[in-house]
């Protein structure tokens, strides 16, 4: 190596060494450490909230989809059965039907849908609820994800 250079390097460590014993240590803001937990529970509360809206759209959805499904199915299952003739002989000879309610009673409870009115009754609570529950949140959850977008 070259006389020169190793001239300089020499010269430049010690000049190196001496450029960092006269500097203080850098002191974080004040209240750093609260602004970072403080950002952290908004990003946790966001995602909750996300997770949260997603779950109630896709729940709203779902119920939206089946209740007219579950609908069909149940108008498909009265004309089927024959319920509609019993109620309206029922109705119509509403004397004979005094006599003979109970043979009316138990042929139209025979007779009744109920795999039809259990699934149309299981989606309609849902789609009411999920959107009674949206509605309710609505407020809270559109607070939080303007927060986030601002």
């Amino acid at each position: 190596m070259h006389p020169f250079i190793v001239l300089v390097i020499r010269y430049m460590r010690k000049d190196y060494e001496k450029l960092f014993t006269h500097l203080e240590p850098v002191e974080p803001p004040a209240g750093l450490f609260d602004r970072i937990i403080l950002a952290i529970k908004r990003e946790q509360e966001l995602r909750k909230t996300k997770r949260l809206l997603f779950g109630f759209s896709l729940l709203l959805i779902v119920s939206s989809i089946a209740t007219p499904l579950s609908w069909t199915l149940l108008v498909n299952q009265i004309g089927d059965s024959g319920i509609s003739y019993f109620i309206s002989t029922a109705l119509s000879d509403f004397g004979t039907f005094i006599v003979l309610w109970k043979d009316f009673s138990l042929v139209i409870l025979e007779s009744l849908p109920i795999t039809g009115m259990i699934a149309f009754a299981i989606c309609l609570g849902m789609s009411i609820f999920t959107l009674r529950l949206f509605l309710y949140r609505k407020k809270l959850l559109l607070g939080y994800l303007m927060q986030s977008f601002a």
